[in-house]
């Protein structure tokens, strides 16, 4: 998991790393805010006029696609992220029973259809629409694993297992070098 601690002076080192690589590509504004998210964990605010200005858009029409797609976030997630699938298959199998117990549980609240973040900052929430596992439903991934036929019972039993076999938060050092920015840049 990415580790979302970083200064905006680092998010803006490693946003701008991205740009280098991917500013000429067609279409370039999601494969860039895919890896700056993929990077740093979310889509910082403060970055959002750095990759409008070298894309030549406004900032509201890069803020609107952060915004539009609930895969992104603006604001650093949780040391763990759970997602709960609440498309059709899932929800007739019980994802909504799932997704109430997932909040209580985890001490977040969803509102809009979107996430929300435990106030320890320990979880965060987010419903999803569609993880592929209609057959075997609900479904949830915890910490980008993905768990099929999931009960409440079962959901508690994989809260225990978060981050095992993760290396933990990525040290800054890390995100630099997965972004190809030197120490200092």
């Amino acid at each position: 998991m990415p580790n979302p601690a970083t200064t905006p002076v680092d998010a803006q080192a490693i946003t701008g790393a991205v740009l280098a690589r991917r500013a000429a590509e067609p279409g370039a504004l999601l494969p860039i805010l895919h890896e700056v998210q993929d990077t740093l964990g979310h889509v910082p605010r403060e970055v959002v006029p750095q990759i409008a200005d070298a894309l030549n858009l406004s900032r509201a029409e890069v803020h609107g696609v952060v915004t539009y797609y609930h895969h992104f976030r603006s604001e650093a997630p949780g040391r763990h992220v759970v997602q709960v699938c609440r498309a059709e298959a899932c929800q007739a199998m019980g994802a909504d029973a799932l997704f109430e117990h997932a909040q209580q549980r985890l001490g977040c609240h969803a509102h809009g259809g979107h996430g929300s973040t435990s106030a320890d900052g320990a979880f965060t929430l987010n419903p999803v629409f569609c993880l592929g596992l209609c057959a075997s439903s609900p479904a949830v991934v915890i910490d980008d694993r993905l768990h099929a036929r999931v009960t409440p019972e079962r959901f508690d039993q994989l809260l225990p297992q978060a981050g095992e076999g993760a290396s933990g938060s990525d040290s800054l050092s890390r995100l630099r070098e997965r972004a190809g920015v030197r120490a200092g840049a």
